[in-house]
């Protein structure tokens, strides 16, 4: 069971006690150009930075599909795509989501294999995820707010229910 807690989400695991994610997001009008998003008060361990490219990483082959593959994806609404080689520094306007990742597994023997094994399935969680965004543009494109907030309770209601955790 994995329970979020305060502000940004961070997760601990009631059976794993020394097991903890914390994933920190910002957006900037830019290409990744921005070394110190997060403030120097962040830079007090170690990091790594990966850049996602979310038209040329590799995706883990039971997550790929052709419809959203944004080498092979063109916006009817709004005239993006397909993205070819070196889209980020051509293509306007652009978005970069930076998120900061950290891991703590406190279990002696085990912390480093785990806290590296879980950074790499949130990097293809993330990229995966940034992809369907890129590739369902034509979905959510012209949605006013209400219309996000609706559509949000609808997802909810629907992923409750596939759950099991619906009760009317």
């Amino acid at each position: 069971h994995v329970l979020p807690l305060g502000p940004h989400p961070e997760y601990t695991c009631s059976f794993l006690p020394k097991f903890a994610i914390h994933i920190e997001t910002k957006y900037e009008d830019n290409c990744g150009i921005n070394e110190n998003i997060f403030g120097e008060e962040k830079n007090n361990f170690e990091q790594e930075v990966d850049f996602l490219d979310i038209a040329f990483d590799e995706v883990p082959e039971r997550h790929y599909r052709s419809s959203e593959d944004p080498r092979c994806f063109s916006s009817a609404k709004t005239g993006r795509g397909p993205l070819k080689e070196g889209w980020r520094e051509t293509s306007r306007p652009i978005m970069c989501s930076y998120k900061q990742v950290a891991v703590q597994f406190e279990v002696w023997g085990l912390q480093t294999r785990v806290e590296q094994f879980v950074h790499k399935v949130i990097r293809d969680v993330l990229l995966v995820g940034h992809r369907q965004a890129f590739a369902w543009v034509d979905e959510w494109y012209g949605m006013t707010l209400e219309d996000v907030r609706k559509f949000e309770s609808q997802m909810h209601l629907a992923t409750n229910q596939k759950l099991g955790n619906y009760d009317p």
